[in-house]
């Protein structure tokens, strides 16, 4: 638990280590709980969960093995498929589980995800069907960060498609730090008869909430006003929904005070996505929350961790196309540095105020933030590091 945040943004923690932590301590009151993983849990620095339960393993043991045993509630298996069909057993059996994967890979079980999703639209109209825990999903590794991975390992696909069900029983989370995963984590365990798809970067993230903050969201439709980086009555609302993509509105928000001294500004962080709204299935934010958030007419300019038109579908249910201008993943980069990985798909901080400058006519500021970039990407190519540090 984590009461107050002062340097909001000054110091970096995993969210992912935060997870395991909190993810191992709920194994060890709660011997239904599994986590199921690719092979990953150590490199995904979830391998607190390594001090409460062994890996499951039924076959001869090496000395450098980590700790294994018949009953272990660690399953590492080199198959998404089995993996999701073991994890579905276990919940239609009453117990909890969470399954980890490379984003990217996730997309190698959306057939089996949507049978699920199925499933729980058919037996909710089964009066003897008991509620269902839910199928939670870890999404790590992601596109955003791929310094060794590369192309192939670069796919938000599967927001898009969790995100476009009409059936209703699909949740996107995106923690912005390392106690809102915890926060995540929460209402992951808590929720039933849906599929829980949070996604977080395994690297050092910088903080932003306390752990009332991170519940607020929750509790609060998806969404909330970071006060220390917002002015009253802005005339341009910045918003993001994931954590790379929010340092990066946030540091355009420096450089826009910085170049517009006159003019006012605000950031919106997004916490939870469902179908067509922000916010969670079951506490979607309402029209006029929204208002409040984001204005009735300022310009919103949107940094996004998945596809643009994903985020636009949603926003659009709120208020007019012509306010909106969104960035994310174009399906550009491939192995390279961090910032330039933003920086290709114009999701970078000197794009998001690149809008603010088009819209205010100030075509010298336009040159200016593209000759950052254009040097940043010189410097990337000959060095194989950022002039630009995140």
């Amino acid at each position: 638990m984590i009461d107050v945040v002062d340097n909001h943004g000054q110091e970096s923690f995993s969210p992912a280590r935060s997870l395991g932590a909190v993810m191992a301590e709920y194994m060890s009151k709660h011997e239904d709980f599994y986590l199921f993983s690719p092979d990953e849990t150590t490199s995904n620095k979830l391998d607190a969960v390594f001090e409460v339960s062994a890996r499951a393993w039924d076959l001869p043991q090496q000395d450098f093995d980590l700790p294994e045993a018949f009953d272990g509630r660690i399953v590492e298996l080199l198959s998404e498929n089995t993996l999701f069909a073991c994890m579905v057993g276990h919940l239609i059996a009453g117990g909890t589980a969470m399954m980890t994967s490379y984003e990217a890979f996730f997309t190698i079980i959306t057939s089996q995800i949507l049978q699920h999703l199925k499933f729980l639209d058919q037996s909710s109209q089964v009066s003897w069907r008991p509620p269902y825990p839910a199928a939670n999903l870890l999404s790590t590794s992601t596109c955003w960060r791929q310094d060794h991975n590369g192309f192939t390992h670069q796919s938000p696909a599967l927001i898009s498609t969790l995100l476009s069900l009409p059936s209703n029983r699909s949740n996107c989370l995106f923690p912005v730090d390392d106690v809102a995963a915890e926060a995540a984590f929460i209402y992951m365990l808590r929720s039933t008869n849906v599929v829980n798809l949070t996604t977080f970067n395994k690297t050092e993230q910088p903080r932003w909430l306390d752990s009332h903050q991170a519940d607020d969201q929750f509790s609060h439709g998806g969404a909330s006003i970071f006060d220390f980086a917002s002015d009253e009555n802005p005339d341009y609302v910045l918003t993001a929904a994931g954590d790379i993509v929010s340092c990066e509105a946030i540091k355009a928000l420096e450089i826009l005070r910085q170049d517009f001294p006159n003019k006012k500004f605000r950031f919106v962080n997004i916490s939870a996505l469902s179908y067509n709204a922000i916010g969670t299935t079951d506490n979607k934010l309402k029209l006029a929350d929204f208002e409040k958030l984001f204005t009735k007419d300022s310009p919103i300019i949107a940094n996004f961790h998945g596809y643009p038109a994903t985020l636009q579908q949603i926003l659009t249910q709120y208020t007019s196309p012509s306010r909106l201008h969104i960035h994310g993943f174009e399906e550009h980069g491939s192995t390279t540095t961090p910032f330039q990985m933003l920086s290709v798909n114009h999701a970078s901080r000197y794009h998001l105020a690149m809008d603010v400058a088009k819209l205010e006519k100030r075509d010298d500021l336009v040159e200016k933030y593209q000759k950052i970039l254009d040097d940043n990407a010189k410097y990337a190519r000959e060095h194989g590091v950022d002039q630009v540090k995140l």
